[in-house]
């Protein structure tokens, strides 16, 4: 089965925490990763089969947007099935905390 991975950048904090909370009830997905990126921007990516990812995503952007104060999503994209090397480098992977929630 392909898994995908989505990644979801927001300008606010609380943007993707509704973002994030949006994606796991509304896809078997797992979140694979948080970070804040350059000018207090976030992204948070998920993990999970094609479809799942992008129904998940297309809940996060929703949630992200309707956030008062700048609680926008900046940037999105979802990669099916990315290669290994992907993986390895960029910070799309599983975490360790991630992993007791793995779909």
């Amino acid at each position: 089965m392909p898994i995908a991975v989505g990644v979801i950048e927001t300008q606010t904090f609380p943007a993707v925490l509704a973002a994030a909370d949006a994606m796991v009830k509304a896809g078997r997905v797992t979140l694979a990763k948080y970070e804040r990126a350059e000018s207090g921007r976030q992204f948070v990516s998920i993990r999970g089969p094609v479809g799942e990812v992008k129904r998940a995503l297309e809940a996060g952007l929703e949630a992200a947007n309707a956030c008062p104060n700048y609680g926008e999503a900046m940037t999105h994209v979802i990669i099916p099935n990315p290669n290994e090397n992907v993986e390895g480098v960029l910070p799309i992977d599983f975490v360790e905390a991630a992993e007791p929630f793995r779909v």
